[in-house]
């Protein structure tokens, strides 16, 4: 029995969400498509139904998480606070809930034209959550800094293996970068 349209699309946007929460968890490259079905509560089978390549879900995840975080970011009431949920403990923890920048970034940056393309407009986005309604030139260069710095601390703050690193890693990223805003 086939599928409706809307049905479909349901099932598309399923398979979407598991593989952004899959890549985060484990790795593009760490995870199959069997994998990925299996997260969505599908069988391996029906994956070309809905897209022709892996490279094309990783496109899709990876908008699909950077819109998850950004809407996230985007909700809290200052830059300081948004900067504070971003530096957490709670986000460093949970990779696969989190910044696809800061858990895939190295495989983002050696995927396909398209998946690079959205990895950098969420990134762009970002940048321009940070920035606030300011759009000067300093403005925007301490969001690009603030940006690359906290993806680069819950980066580092994942790889250490010593937990009181990781912690004062977060704790120096925030204190620097919320040293000035409101």
């Amino acid at each position: 029995m086939r599928k409706s349209r809307e049905e479909a699309a349901e099932t598309r946007k399923r398979i979407v969400r598991a593989a952004a929460r899959e890549f985060r968890e484990r790795g593009i490259v760490a995870t199959g498509l069997a994998d990925l079905m299996k997260a969505a509560g599908l069988t391996h089978g029906g994956f070309y139904k809905h897209f022709g390549s892996k490279d094309q879900l990783v496109a899709e995840a990876t908008v699909s998480a950077m819109d998850s975080i950004l809407e996230e970011l985007a909700a809290h009431p200052t830059v300081n606070s948004a900067v504070a949920g971003y530096l957490s403990t709670r986000h460093r923890d949970n990779p696969a809930s989190g910044c696809p920048l800061a858990a895939i970034g190295g495989e983002l940056a050696r995927s396909d034209k398209k998946t690079r393309a959205a990895a950098t407009a969420g990134f762009v986005r970002l940048v321009d959550i940070l920035a606030g309604k300011a759009r000067t030139a300093d403005v925007r260069r301490q969001a690009l800094v603030s940006a690359v710095t906290m993806i680069g601390a819950v980066t580092m703050s994942r790889v250490v293996s010593d937990p009181k690193l990781s912690a004062e890693i977060l704790g120096a990223a925030g204190k620097n970068l919320m040293a000035d805003k409101p």
